[in-house]
């Protein structure tokens, strides 16, 4: 594999020219047409400049396959999976690198359930990329295309009629919200979601040109500029998506930024809060997250008797055992919020508005809520292993485990009453990462050298 193309269950990305090629393009979209077996496929795409070329391909290929195409045009990727299901379409495409830089672009494969294809099917996909002889449609069998205009203006009707947000109540509060969306898909949706819901909007960097104006993954080092607008304008809060718009991060009156890992937590506490007072019996069903989540959200749940549910890394990991168990709320500590009343996918239109509801119900500014919860640091390490057997390193690590919770879904997770410490192999570096939380930041730190050291100590040994 090209080194600047990567593949994963979250599908392909590789940078413009020298890792994604417009050959790497078209075969993996034949191999995603044989895959799906069907007669329709919707495509969306990010605002990344290229993403046009990319489009193009992709069409061009589905057609020749015989599929009629759905084009919904420049959308976030949440608004591409709830239109593969409300156009019942057989499967979809959205063309994004999610939060990589602007040379890069991806193909993120859908099922005809909206979903994320979960790892066996990436795995059927990969297969037949390797090992079909495609065949394409005569000429007078070839599939049309079919533009979709509206496919935003449905997402945002779909977020505001969910039961759990009352509008009126909301434009009420006539919310003063600075949005930074890195002038990716989320530039239209966003701004048009909060002013359904009466809030006053200043936009930044919302024109989806795909000339991104920082590095665009929501990290607090990339928002000086919202930061700045937000104290600028007197904003009651700031809210920054990614270039797809599936996660969403926050920023308090004073231009904070609060951790990304306190969306889902905020999210989770204003549904459970919602069922206590309206379907108090709906209280037995799970929230669902990953390992790497902040214990924020246990914590939050733990104060309504809701069990927590954690899964291997991955959206569609979390997004498959909500499924599975009935799950209403869940998602990813990246800012990634998925509420099955809506779809099974990371949503940063229904983050915000869950935010937004809960923010209204308790009459709290954003940092008085923050400041409410739980409050936990968390330290993200990594260190390299060089030839050394990861998966050696990671069962030694399971003797280590000092009176702790063990889980070994994805690498092992140790797990005490108020720390935890997470040791992952990285599918595409000789390294390992460690990320460890606790109360406070030398505490976290302290936790995650205390398992590098361990780790350090093994690799001079034969393992």
């Amino acid at each position: 594999m090209a080194k600047d193309l990567v593949e994963s269950i979250s599908g392909i990305r590789g940078i413009v020219g020298t890792g994604l090629t417009p050959q790497f393009v078209v075969n993996y979209v034949t191999a995603f047409a044989h895959w799906v077996d069907g007669p329709r496929v919707v495509v969306g795409r990010d605002s990344r400049q290229h993403g046009l070329l990319i489009r193009q391909l992709v069409i061009a290929t589905l057609r020749a396959k015989g599929i009629e195409v759905c084009d919904i045009g420049i959308t976030p990727t949440p608004t591409a999976q709830l239109m593969t299901e409300q156009l019942t379409a057989d499967g979809g495409i959205m063309i994004t690198a999610s939060h990589n830089p602007e040379q890069w672009n991806g193909l993120k494969f859908i099922s005809a359930d909206g979903m994320f294809l979960n790892a066996d099917q990436v795995t059927e996909l990969f297969e037949i990329l390797r090992n079909g002889e495609f065949t394409f449609q005569e000429w007078d069998q070839i599939g049309d295309v079919r533009e979709i205009h509206g496919a935003i203006n449905e997402h945002i009707e779909s977020v505001v009629d969910l039961s759990l947000i009352d509008t009126e109540k909301i434009a009420e509060k006539n919310y003063k919200v600075v949005i930074d969306a890195v002038n990716g898909a989320g530039s239209i949706a966003l701004p048009a979601l909060l002013e359904e819901l009466g809030c006053e909007v200043l936009p930044i960097n919302c024109i989806p040109n795909g000339r991104f104006p920082h590095e665009p993954e929501p990290l607090p080092e990339n928002l000086t500029q919202l930061r700045e607008e937000v104290k600028k304008q007197g904003a009651d809060l700031g809210i920054v998506v990614d270039p797809d718009a599936d996660r969403c991060g926050l920023v308090d009156e004073n231009g904070e930024y609060l951790v990304e890992e306190y969306t889902l937590a905020m999210a989770v506490d204003g549904v459970l809060s919602y069922l206590q007072e309206h379907n108090p019996s709906q209280l037995n069903k799970p929230v669902v997250t990953n390992l790497s989540t902040t214990l924020a959200v246990d914590k939050v749940a733990e104060k309504y008797g809701v069990e927590v549910i954690r899964t291997p890394v991955g959206e569609i990991n979390v997004a498959a055992k909500m499924a599975e168990t009935d799950a209403l709320i869940g998602g990813e500590g990246n800012g990634g919020v998925i509420l099955a009343e809506s779809h099974l996918g990371r949503d940063s239109l229904v983050a915000s508005a869950l935010v937004l509801q809960r923010l209204t119900d308790l009459d709290m500014s954003i940092r008085e809520y923050f400041d409410s919860l739980p409050y936990f640091v968390m330290s993200k390490q990594k260190i390299e292993i060089g030839d050394s057997n990861p998966d050696a390193v990671l069962e030694q690590m399971q003797h280590q485990n000092g009176g702790a919770e063990i889980d070994t879904q994805d690498g092992v997770k140790l797990t005490w009453s108020d720390q935890w410490v997470h040791i992952r192999k990285s599918n595409t570096e000789p390294i390992v990462r460690v990320y460890a939380e606790a109360g406070n930041r030398e505490q976290a730190d302290e936790l995650a050298h205390q398992y590098i050291e361990k780790i350090e100590g093994m690799l001079g040994q034969e393992i």
